[in-house]
């Protein structure tokens, strides 16, 4: 599997490029978004849901901190950490559970999560905003 993935991609394509990042990167289910607010972290989750077969509603668990969604063979995990406080915040809602789980976990702000995360399980994606139509995705395994 090669480790890393790179393209500039405009709204467009966001389908293409979600195919292409989860295919790369294929069998691994955990993937870590980070980039300015406004980059696109949720766009792309939606768009990669689709791709893998949800019809849920797919939005921002700013709120909940973490939505589920079906998939004809399982479940997705999309977590919002940026209202967390602290790791132990974290681990009151279960997170080592979800990630450990099998299932797709999709983590915005994982900095938060940083020292818990399996660090050659987790993908890891730098959103940033190119312009109003163009944004750039970098993503790898460390």
């Amino acid at each position: 599997m090669q480790k890393k993935f790179e393209i500039i991609y405009s709204i467009d394509d966001i389908d293409t490029v979600s195919a292409q990042l989860i295919n790369h990167f294929d069998p691994l289910k955990i993937y870590c978004f980070t980039g300015n607010l406004g980059s696109g972290k949720t766009t792309l989750i939606r768009s990669i849901c689709h791709f893998l077969g949800s019809v849920d509603n797919i939005n921002s668990p700013t709120f909940s901190i973490v939505n589920e969604y079906s998939i004809p063979d399982g479940s997705i995990y999309h977590f919002d950490l940026y209202r967390l406080k602290n790791l132990e915040e974290a681990m009151d809602i279960g997170f080592e559970e979800y990630i450990y789980s099998g299932e797709y976990c999709f983590i915005e702000w994982p900095e938060k999560v940083a020292d818990i995360l399996p660090p050659s399980l987790a993908v890891h994606c730098e959103l940033s905003y190119l312009s109003t139509t163009e944004r750039k995705i970098s993503a790898w395994l460390n």
